[in-house]
């Protein structure tokens, strides 16, 4: 198969909560005091978000231009669109404000953009899947930066990189197609008294997602479900709506957090979809968050 493919990374942002068992705050900053007794995740846009967890504050691939700013990926659909497709609910500076390091789960431009890489102080510590993303973001100026492996501290917090696969088998036989999906993780948090949080990350479901849902056990799952494709292929290169049904099915006691929905331009499900899925399927605990929104678990 011919493809026609140049540059490519990856996806989306959110919307609603629906049904219960976390309890949405208002939109604005996270705070320590929100997350007191629980967790504390706050979606900004596509993957990006800010996580309160064991005395931290995480931000998750951030993804942080304004709207419009770049091309949309070649070879993908709806290419012709400029991404981010929507602005973000608050300034780059309000989501930057408080964070006590940052996760990369790959160095795709929708996960870790230029405008990241110019506002983000060079000293904050951050957290990648491997050394070749660690010397990616070290040639950036960034000084911390520091490889997830099984446990790894950050304060009490403890952090496990997770498996996952930007796509599926058949894309990853084309050496092209392969090298331009390349490798993303998910990420586990976990600290003493509280909720064990499970980021997916960019994957479509295999044996790795089944292998940390097995191991984990988490209570909170945050799920990137805009099934994101290329004009080369049909299938997904991450999650979509029937994924979430599975997730619920998987994971029956979890809390589950859908995004990386309508932010770029190769995202095939908007959270007007997921929320429809949602309600359609009657699945309860499942969350769309709206941008600026912060829920409590």
């Amino acid at each position: 198969m011919a493809l026609s493919i140049k540059y490519l990374p990856f996806l989306l942002t959110g919307a609603l909560a629906l049904n219960a068992c976390a309890a949405p705050v208002s939109s604005g900053q996270i705070s320590a005091a929100a997350a007191e007794n629980g967790v504390a995740y706050q979606h900004i846009r596509n993957a990006t978000a800010k996580i309160r967890y064991g005395g931290k504050t995480f931000l998750i691939d951030p993804y942080l231009a304004a709207k419009g700013t770049y091309a949309g990926f070649e070879g993908t659909v709806n290419s012709r669109l400029r991404n981010p497709l929507i602005d973000m609910p608050v300034s780059a500076n309000e989501v930057m404000q408080g964070v006590d390091a940052v996760i990369v789960t790959h160095t795709h431009d929708d996960h870790w953009d230029k405008a990241a890489q110019q506002l983000l102080p060079k000293d904050l510590p951050v957290f990648v899947q491997n050394a070749g993303d660690a010397k990616i973001i070290r040639e950036q100026g960034f000084k911390d930066v520091r490889v997830v492996g099984q446990n790894t501290p950050f304060g009490e917090v403890r952090l496990s990189k997770t498996g996952g696969q930007h796509g599926t088998d058949e894309m990853y036989a084309h050496p092209q197609m392969a090298e331009l999906l390349g490798d993303a993780m998910g990420v586990v948090l976990q600290a003493a008294n509280q909720k064990t949080l499970y980021v997916v990350g960019d994957t479509v479901w295999n044996s790795r997602v089944d292998e940390a849902l097995a191991k984990y056990r988490p209570q909170v799952v945050v799920m990137n479900t805009g099934l994101a494709k290329t004009q080369a292929f049909a299938d997904g290169i991450i999650m979509g709506t029937e994924d979430v049904g599975k997730m619920r099915q998987a994971a029956p006691d979890a809390a589950i957090v859908t995004v990386h929905m309508d932010a770029v331009n190769h995202a095939t499900v908007t959270t007007k979809m997921m929320r429809g899925y949602v309600k359609q399927h009657g699945l309860k605990a499942v969350f769309v968050p709206r941008g600026g929104e912060v829920l409590k678990f």
